[in-house]
């Protein structure tokens, strides 16, 4: 009898051990895979950088060499100074600090403002403006650029100014084109770039937030603004970050408003997008340094977006997890 219980034993540890060599193995494949994933991803993202440094850094003679690819044999600075030169970089990124940087950031705050009112308060008519809301985030921008540029050229105030025009021949409209007011002002009143899809962020944060701190503070006298300012603001640090990432990045990258908006002066992004044919001006396209010069120009324009992420991307990275953004 005892025999036969030392048997079912060892084969019962038998088995046992059998399982959990079989699990072992398992979770060891399923994590051989997860590294291949994760290489091949990596590998993907990293190769067009890795090849824009090394390609922007070679000599103008290494072009022609095929044994010297990735290794350049001396480090060539050359291609930078042209690509700042051709670009204007010192004015180019003051303007885009002044006109872009300036309007997200305003953009950040009156958005928050504009969502902690449709998050927490119920008017009339608000399901039309959520509705108009929605429109702003699906309409692009340059279904509607020709309407804006035409009212920035005339800025007017209800028609008055207009109905004084034709009463009186005096043109009392002002022309904002080619001012910081035609970025400014959109990002104040939260119609900015991509203002929608900002308010929608805060929305979603707003409604998770208690609404016991804020009944308190009710309680203690403070109004809605005050409220806002005291309790919201400081409770909202995960969603401001998450949304300054977005609107900095969004304002960088802009194109298409800064050119038709910006007369005689160029943000980093138009600088960039120009670039190509400031090469073809100074007669050098298609020469060696055509590459070097425009990939450089590359690296010169993520760098200080890059720079900045790299401060906010531990915050951003927890405030995307806990504000709960999905599709």
């Amino acid at each position: 009898m005892n025999f036969s219980r030392i048997k079912e034993s060892a084969s019962s540890l038998r088995r046992t051990s059998g399982k959990k060599k079989a699990t072992y193995a398992a979770g060891l494949l399923f994590n051989i895979f997860c590294y291949i994933i994760l290489i091949t991803i990596g590998y993907i993202v990293l190769y067009p950088l890795i090849y824009t440094i090394v390609t922007s850094i070679r000599t103008p003679e290494s072009y022609l060499d095929p044994t010297r690819h990735w290794i350049p044999t001396s480090v060539y600075l050359g291609h930078y100074k042209r690509a700042i030169e051709y670009m204007e970089f010192g004015k180019s990124i003051l303007n885009t600090v002044r006109y872009e940087m300036v309007s997200a950031l305003l953009e950040v705050a009156s958005c928050a403002v504009a969502a902690y009112g449709f998050a927490r308060f119920n008017f009339k008519f608000k399901n039309i403006f959520m509705v108009i809301l929605f429109l702003t985030i699906l309409v692009p921008s340059p279904m509607i650029i020709i309407p804006l540029v035409t009212n920035f050229s005339h800025l007017d105030v209800l028609g008055i100014f207009g109905l004084l025009n034709k009463l009186t021949g005096i043109d009392l409209r002002l022309n904002l084109m080619g001012t910081g007011f035609t970025y400014w002002i959109p990002s104040f009143l939260g119609v900015g770039l991509r203002s929608g899809i900002l308010i929608y962020i805060y929305i979603q944060f707003f409604k998770a937030l208690p609404r016991e701190l804020e009944e308190a503070a009710w309680i203690d006298g403070a109004g809605s603004f005050r409220t806002f300012l005291s309790i919201a603001v400081p409770s909202s640090g995960v969603v401001i970050i998450t949304v300054t990432v977005f609107s900095l990045v969004w304002h960088w990258n802009d194109y298409f408003i800064a050119s038709m908006y910006t007369v005689g002066e160029s943000t980093l992004a138009t600088a960039a997008a120009e670039l190509p044919e400031i090469i073809k001006a100074h007669g050098e396209y298609g020469s060696a340094v055509t590459s070097g010069t425009l990939l450089a120009g590359t690296i010169l324009y993520i760098v200080p977006l890059l720079i900045v992420y790299l401060f906010l991307q531990r915050g951003f990275i927890e405030s995307v997890d806990r504000v709960g953004i999905t599709g």
